[in-house]
């Protein structure tokens, strides 16, 4: 699925590793960057995560929340989030419905070999649930700023 600056956002629920449930659609009035990211853990998704958590206050002041999402489970999210002190939620999509809701899940190549994998996307959602931005294929070092340029 390929989604464009205007479309609706695709409603999702996902668990969130608080113990919580995070609905799509229950954070209108807000905007919101849905990140989807590979793995937790990992070099490039730490650097992204703490970016993130380093400029949260940037992104509240422009009434924007974030929401990482990877198909980690529940436990890998929460022992990642304890050791990078990450103050915003990681959502589990195991089965990977958002994933490919939001064309997050596709073909990739890595040293010659292709395979099926998470694709870095980060999605801007307006107040009202439609695409401001969309981002695939991005670069995990900068783009929570270069995500933050973008409410500017």
């Amino acid at each position: 699925m390929s989604l464009s600056p205007g479309d609706n956002a695709p409603n999702f629920s996902l668990e969130s590793d608080d113990g919580g449930q995070v609905t799509l659609s229950e954070l209108r009035g807000k905007r919101v960057v849905l990140y989807f990211y590979p793995k937790d853990s990992t070099p490039g998704c730490t650097t992204q995560a703490c970016d993130f958590r380093d400029m949260k206050d940037d992104f509240l002041a422009k009434n924007t929340v974030v929401l990482g999402v990877s198909k980690d489970s529940l436990k890998s999210h929460a022992n990642f989030r304890a050791k990078q002190s990450l103050n915003f939620p990681l959502l589990s999509d195991p089965e990977l419905e958002v994933h490919k809701l939001y064309g997050a899940w596709g073909e990739k190549k890595n040293y010659g070999k292709t395979y099926m994998g998470t694709i870095r996307t980060t999605v801007l959602i307006d107040e009202e649930g439609k695409i401001m931005s969309f981002g695939g294929n991005v670069r995990a070092k900068g783009n929570a700023q270069r995500t933050l340029d973008l409410l500017s």
